[in-house]
């Protein structure tokens, strides 16, 4: 049996504000309200882990544990069939800068890179949502994009490596679809929908 989450203000424990952005709105149509952990003050630990699952466990457990609040964490990733599944879990790794910051330009570039010379171009995103209550329980949901890169990058919107996703059966990118399109069809509304009927409704 799945807890239910019975609290209208939670928080997102995250300081990447694109996941923050799209988790909130995914939330507020349920009623609940979206504090960042960047907005408290809180840390993120290091990603240690080698799942999506693993990492937002983790995240999830230090924002609840610090803040006192039910927290809600998303590990999500970008992975090429031609790279065994890579970046996957090292997907903000691969857009780290020498100096500080990240470069997703530069990510993307890296990505094709190295799947130019294979003709498999399937590729997918991965989210894994994870509630954890103060007392040490969590909850946890993955979903997936299935997809293929492309290239050269199309589309401003989004975040990450949107520009060289084009989902199945779609013909523009997430980055070139507006913030209501990729939300019907998207790795993390994916993964939402399973919390919705997990943990969102009694």
């Amino acid at each position: 049996m799945r807890r239910q989450l019975a609290e209208r203000r939670i928080v997102m424990a995250s300081h990447n504000a694109g996941k923050v952005r799209e988790n909130a709105a995914l939330l507020a149509e349920h009623g609940i309200e979206v504090v960042s952990a960047k907005e408290l003050g809180l840390p993120v630990p290091d990603e240690t882990e080698s799942t999506f699952l693993g990492n937002a466990t983790l995240k999830a457990l230090a924002a609840a544990k610090a803040s006192g609040m039910v927290a809600l964490a998303d590990d999500s990733g970008f992975s090429v069939a031609a790279l065994s599944g890579d970046p996957g879990v090292h997907t903000a790794d691969w857009a780290e800068q020498p100096g500080g910051g990240r470069d997703y330009g530069r990510a993307m570039a890296r990505v094709e890179e190295l799947a130019r010379p294979h003709a498999d171009r399937a590729a997918w995103f991965t989210c894994a949502l994870v509630l954890a209550w103060p007392d040490g329980h969590v909850e946890g949901f993955e979903g997936r994009a299935m997809g293929e890169w492309v290239w050269p990058p199309r589309g401003m919107h989004g975040f990450g490596y949107d520009p060289m996703f084009q989902p199945a059966g779609k013909s523009q990118t997430f980055a070139e679809m507006s913030a209501e399109e990729k939300h019907q069809i998207s790795h993390r509304a994916a993964a939402f929908r399973l919390l919705a009927e997990g943990c969102l409704r009694a």
